[in-house]
């Protein structure tokens, strides 16, 4: 059998690309200063939006207040189903930062470090695992992401358990090299996923350990054993004091959390049969939520399969390769179909699509660098040139329904830091972007740049417009305005993030009617869907308002008083 050949003349030496080439600090530095700009975007500025992002900050901003790191509470409620390390890093940024900002735009500080831990966990691993010279090209396809873009930037659980994951991953490849030190990073993983959204985390980074000794000479030894063994010991001295402590507190809210994490909650078929997975939910949204990842995986499987470069048993595909297949196996079989969950995923993509971006066909490349530059050079100036007509006559009617807005004319503000903010961003991506000439590797960095730029047209020019949209304010403090005084106020479907906003914006904390279903409180805020009519007010109740966020016919909100007797 004919021993496999170098790949032909696309190949490109490693090394010959890498940042030691002249002028390696000022790449780095402006490396850096691009992950920190995609870092640092989209943090402050804004109110707290639907979903994670206003249940954590209403939960971070009690706990600040309370000072109780035990028990997390949402909207006076204890509130269990995951562990306190979210709430408990944003009340902490809340005690360092606010004032001077504002509590919600505080919270999001942790968010940032969050995300600079993801990255760095990411880039220590590629070099682990890849050499020195790999260490930034993971990190270009995290910052250029379609699945990170704005999920990344919110206060969630499942972004502290992305960086559990990050973490451990990179302990596991320094456990190749060092495995006492490799097992203390994992135990770090382990924890950091746990207390940040629970088992599953924890769970997939386990399962891959134990997989690995199946794969490979280099993880049947004593040395992995000894770093998985130092792992969990790590692991369990970060958890264990957190539930000793709840179950202490109250042995019925240890139970509740215990509840929540089932194994029918992370396998739909050993739950009772109410659940069940949607796996080509996830199988649909993989193209675009990996990209640009997926297909340079793909590109690496092919390569590697036919012998080049290494070929699949290489500790550098291997180790990510198992992880990520760990990762896609448990979303496919698990009930609770959100795209958060698959945060996690783009971490071992990101180590597998880096691996053969050098030996890409020059052709190839260019085309992909090409695409990007049109694309993203395309979507700044239509941009620009909606928010100017907007800024001169309003949003016109057609561009609000492209936007899903039920509202016209919209007017942005002219905000003098947002707008230098803006065209620093455009300039900067114009000096920046240009075809890839000595290596493939510009084409990630023309991608992460352009992600960059459009992230930040979106976060300053563009952010009054989505949080006059997204924001619940408006329409807490019109409802707040309708209460009758005095009394308590019950609440009907309200969800989670709503009655963390109630509670935030105006103290209206609810007396939850599923709870409490023979409550005599004097006024009752029901949530609908989308409504063509109003329903027919509650026997015994009369309406006293209505009302919706800015431009959203999703959801309805409606305020009843009781009928006087």
């Amino acid at each position: 059998m004919r021993a496999p050949r170098p790949y032909p003349p696309e190949h490109v030496d490693p090394e010959a690309v890498s940042p030691s080439a002249p002028f390696r600090t000022w790449k780095q530095l402006g490396l850096v200063l691009l992950c920190a700009a995609w870092v640092a975007l989209g943090l402050a500025g804004h109110d707290p939006w639907k979903t994670e992002d206003a249940t954590s900050i209403g939960v971070a901003a009690a706990m600040a207040q309370s000072g109780d790191v035990v028990v997390p509470t949402l909207a006076g409620e204890p509130y269990v189903p995951r562990p306190p390390l979210t709430y408990v890093g944003g009340a902490l940024a809340i005690d360092a930062f606010a004032p001077p900002l504002a509590v919600h735009n505080a919270a999001r500080m942790i968010v940032g470090l969050a995300l600079a831990l993801t990255l760095l966990a990411t880039a220590i691993a590629s070099r682990e695992l890849n050499g020195r010279a790999f260490r930034w090209l993971p990190v270009l396809l995290l910052v250029g992401s379609v699945g990170f873009w704005d999920r990344a930037h919110v206060l969630s659980p499942e972004l502290f358990m992305t960086l559990g994951v990050a973490v451990g991953l990179c302990g596991l490849a320094l456990a190749l090299r060092r495995p006492l030190a490799g097992g203390a990073l994992l135990g770090a993983g382990l924890g950091i996923g746990f207390l940040g959204n629970g088992l599953q985390g924890p769970l997939w980074l386990l399962v891959t350990a134990l997989v690995l000794p199946l794969c490979g000479p280099e993880w049947r030894n004593r040395a992995h054993l000894a770093a998985v063994v130092v792992g969990l010991a790590v692991g369990v001295a970060l958890s264990a004091p957190w539930l000793v402590a709840l179950g202490a507190r109250d042995p019925a809210l240890l139970r509740e959390w215990l509840a929540s994490e089932s194994p029918g909650d992370y396998v739909w078929f050993l739950g009772d049969g109410t659940q069940r997975a949607d796996p080509l939910y996830y199988l649909r949204n993989l193209a675009w939520f990996t990209w640009p990842a997926l297909p340079l995986v793909l590109w690496m499987l092919w390569l590697r399969g036919r012998g080049f470069n290494g070929g699949l048993r290489d500790a550098g595909v291997v180790l990510p390769g198992v992880l990520a297949l760990v990762i896609l196996a448990g979303l496919l079989v698990q009930p609770d179909v959100r795209l958060a969950n698959a945060l996690p995923l783009l971490v071992p993509l990101a180590l597998l699509a880096a691996l053969e971006v050098d030996s890409l066909r020059r052709g190839f490349s260019g085309a992909l660098d090409w695409f990007g530059i049109l694309t993203f050079g395309l979507a700044a100036l239509l941009m620009w040139g909606l928010w100017i007509d907007a800024y001169v006559d309003g949003m016109p009617q057609a561009v609000a329904r492209l936007f899903r807005d039920t509202e016209s004319g919209y007017r942005p503000s002219f905000h003098l830091g947002s707008i230098i903010a803006a065209l620093a961003l455009t300039t900067l991506w114009i000096i920046l972007v240009r075809p890839a000439r000595r290596s493939n590797r510009r084409v990630l960095l023309n991608w992460a740049a352009g992600v960059t730029l459009i992230w930040g047209l979106v976060t300053t020019i563009w952010l009054p417009y989505l949080d006059s949209r997204r924001s619940y304010r408006w329409t807490v403090e019109a409802a707040a305005a309708h209460l009758p005084p005095g009394g308590c106020v019950a609440s009907r479907n309200l969800g989670e993030p709503q009655r963390a906003v109630f509670d935030y914006f105006a103290g209206i904390r609810t007396v939850r009617e599923e709870m409490h279903p023979d409550h005599d409180c004097a006024a009752l805020l029901a949530q609908y869907g989308h409504l063509s009519t109003l329903p027919e007010p509650p026997p015994g109740w009369v309406m006293a308002w209505t009302g919706a966020r800015r431009g959203d016919d999703t959801e309805r909100f409606v305020l009843y008083t009781r009928q006087p007797s």
